[in-house]
């Protein structure tokens, strides 16, 4: 909610991540005890970005929370495209491994595309493959990207309606702005403005949003004044400090 509110609701995202691995954890409990295998995950991490460090160490501590099992696997930032296909091809065989991410970014010389692609759909834990992307306006795909997915997981636990509502999203990526919009249309039934770098006068479309997401590391950039009373907030955009 605006600053001038008389009254607002923190979302408290996490306070919902802890409810949600606390269900998953009983699950993969339910699944241990019955004989059934438990989930596996892999991360390729290639390079030391200390970003991308901080986030699989996220995404390990989050595995160990819920009894996962993961694997992790690191390569130096010279290794060459062919050589970390050779390594995805491998992952996608592994019948033991459920799922699976390559850490972003990568370096200047792998091509993001070719190594997106390589990862098999129903592997793709991210969801950035073309078939996984494409496939949310088709309401069926196989793995939904994880940031979009859970801002539609908090509105959905808050319970705030986004039928008919307008909602502007901060950022077009295709990592988050680009499908939340789409999951918003489609899921929520929304009436979806994405405002991007090139907008002029963002203002002027944040002021009439029911719910406003931003989903870019640029602190600052959304005040008080451009937005109206009773609006909902959500920040999903990072910045390393």
């Amino acid at each position: 909610m605006t600053a001038a509110a008389t009254s607002y609701t923190v979302i408290d995202g996490r306070k919902i991540a802890t409810e949600i691995k606390a269900e998953i954890s009983a699950k993969v409990l339910t699944r241990k005890q019955a004989g059934k295998k438990i989930p596996h995950l892999a991360i390729i991490l290639v390079g030391d970005d200390g970003a991308s460090q901080t986030y699989v160490d996220h995404k390990v501590k989050a595995c160990k929370e819920v009894g996962f099992h993961y694997t992790m696997m690191r390569f130096a930032d010279t290794i060459s495209e062919d050589k970390l296909m050779k390594h995805i091809d491998q992952v996608n065989r592994d019948e033991d491994v459920d799922g699976f991410i390559v850490q972003l970014p990568l370096p200047p010389h792998i091509s993001v595309e070719h190594i997106t692609e390589k990862i098999r759909p129903d592997k793709d834990v991210d969801g950035f493959t073309n078939r996984n992307f494409g496939s949310i306006v088709s309401k069926y795909p196989l793995l939904l990207p994880a940031t979009p997915f859970g801002v539609m997981e908090l509105l959905k636990r808050y319970q705030i309606p986004t039928e008919g509502k307008n909602c502007v999203v901060i950022g077009a990526s295709r990592l988050v702005g680009a499908p939340l919009s789409m999951m918003l249309v489609e899921e929520g039934r929304a009436t979806v403005t994405i405002c991007h770098k090139y907008t002029q006068d963002i203002r002027s479309f944040t002021q009439k949003a029911d719910i406003l997401i931003s989903a870019v590391g640029k602190p600052g950039l959304i005040t008080a004044d451009m937005v109206k009373d009773g609006v909902v907030v959500i920040d999903v955009g990072t910045t390393r400090v």
